[in-house]
């Protein structure tokens, strides 16, 4: 087949492979050459009026387009979306089912862990110099003596100081350092400071309630006295937390303990055909056992926010993605940017024209069931079931703050390609493509490719997905680990003015 098309109502088609001229398409023949992923009219469509695919509006005619054009950013305008919002009318429940585990670290607070880190987290750009050079002491060798640990993760940032002691952007870093601070992957944590930074370290036990022990320490290179006395302080703490943090045993975990980061990136024209629609499946299965799946990048769900909307629990979960939609709309125009400056000119290689397209493929991440949840970026995940989280589209700042929320496994679908890994939550990257599957087979641990080239269902496709949640959640290495990304991919969301 040369092309799919994805609704009868589609006034485009998406080419499988490249085309020629004059190659037949739904009744009429191409008049220009189509790259792979790219679109072709199969109706006339006048200037002005809406481009159809997957049964909503994508865009609209920039000129006159005939049956057999080549659609794309050329003869396609973006406009802002104007719907009438449903919140609940679309509610599909799936089946409750239970009996799925997988082997993890269940923690004295209950929660569980699908790795066993030490963390040293800082609070400021100026605490990560010694943060780096406390982690670098612990090499393979030393490590070696301790098999149930991971490793020993540095978790620093460009923030911390010259910003306001209040509002979103404070307040945003506040819940990232707690979250990591708190987070089930880490059995040890130490806090690294300079002293006189606005993110004081003191003022995060006290909100947050966090208290010092054996296996959380906190230190300030002021008081230490230098940067040298503070690693080698480092050097000692992280040490006598090892042999502890070694002592942690996996156990059976149900299903039900599973938080997901749902993700995208690299995308093209194959992500809401293929690897997402299946991931979206696969969060269906966990949703049906009591896991949690939580999408995130509110600036890529722009354009399918109706969608959404009409799978809300209630009203009032509705109403706060509208309220985040919203945010994002002023916070663009104050910032003189588009919600259309995604996608990126890798996507629109790949095929994808507006926003509004890319935002319809990448819902399909989040399955069919209700939307139980909205979270700010960054918040303690409470809900189970489907659950969205506020961030930008940038990746490594969006799961970080999945990650921050109580995310214990990432799944990270791409149609270009992404050399993306993250700690402490390990990643599990989807191709939505075979020819970039095999290109880079190092990097994907899943071939979403195969529902095009090898007629794979989505049924069985998702199901492969699920059932790699459980082998990665009990140890198994993806492919990101097994080339040690993560160290570099903590990127707290730094929102507001650096003053």
């Amino acid at each position: 087949m040369d092309f799919i098309r994805l609704d009868p109502a589609d006034t485009v088609v998406t080419a499988t492979r490249a085309l020629k001229v004059g190659v037949g398409v739904e009744g009429c023949e191409t008049r220009a050459l189509i790259p792979s992923g790219h679109k072709i009219a199969v109706v006339d469509i006048a200037k002005g009026a809406p481009v159809r695919k997957y049964a909503q509006v994508i865009g609209y005619a920039a000129q006159d387009i005939a049956a057999g054009d080549h659609v794309h950013t050329h003869n396609i305008d973006f406009r802002a979306t104007d719907v009438e919002y449903e919140f609940g009318t679309n509610l599909r429940h799936v089946a409750e089912a239970t009996g799925d585990t997988f082997m993890g670290y269940r923690r004295d607070n209950g929660t569980v862990g699908t790795r066993n880190y030490i963390a040293i987290v800082t609070s400021v750009n100026c605490s990560a110099t010694a943060a780096r050079m406390i982690a670098a002491h612990f090499t393979p060798d030393i490590m070696a003596d301790y098999p149930d640990v991971d490793g020993v993760v540095a978790f620093v940032h460009g923030t911390g100081c010259g910003m306001a002691d209040s509002g979103d952007g404070f307040e945003a870093l506040q819940r990232v350092m707690w979250g990591y601070a708190r987070h089930p992957n880490h059995a040890g944590v130490l806090m690294v400071g300079l002293g006189c930074e606005i993110n004081q370290i003191d003022w995060l036990l006290e909100a947050w309630g966090l208290k010092q022990g054996p296996l959380f320490h906190t230190m300030n290179i002021q008081s230490v006295a230098g940067l040298r006395k503070t690693v080698e302080k480092g050097i000692e703490k992280v040490a006598a937390m090892l042999p502890l943090a070694n002592q942690a045993v996996r156990t059976v975990c149900p299903a039900s303990e599973l938080k997901v980061a749902l993700q995208c990136g690299g995308s093209d024209a194959w992500s809401g055909i293929t690897a997402n629609p299946a991931l979206g499946y696969a969060t269906d299965l966990l949703v049906a056992q009591g896991g949690t799946g939580v999408l995130a990048e509110t600036p890529e769900i722009y354009g399918a926010e109706h969608l959404l909307t009409a799978r809300a629990a209630d009203r009032e979960t509705g109403e706060r993605l509208l309220g985040l939609i919203h945010w994002w709309e002023d916070y663009t125009k104050r910032n003189n940017g588009s919600m259309d400056n995604n996608p990126s000119p890798g996507n629109k290689a790949g095929g994808l024209t507006t926003i509004l397209e890319k935002s319809l493929g990448a819902a399909a991440k989040g399955g069919t069931t209700p939307l139980t949840g909205v979270y700010k970026y960054a918040e303690t995940l409470r809900a189970r079931g489907f659950t969205f989280m506020d961030s930008p589209g940038y990746d490594p700042a969006s799961v970080t703050g999945q990650i921050a929320g109580g995310c214990n496994l990432v799944c990270f679908t791409t149609g270009r390609g992404s050399a993306f890994g993250s700690k402490p939550a390990p990643t599990i990257k989807v191709a939505t493509n075979t020819e970039m599957y095999t290109r880079m087979t190092e990097d994907m641990d899943v071939n979403a490719g195969a529902m095009l080239s090898d007629g794979v269902s989505l049924e069985d496709q998702g199901r492969e997905i699920y059932e790699m949640f459980l082998r990665v959640a009990s140890g198994e290495q993806t492919k990101s680990e097994a080339q040690g990304l993560g160290d570099y991919e903590f990127v707290p969301w730094q929102i507001g003015a650096v003053m």
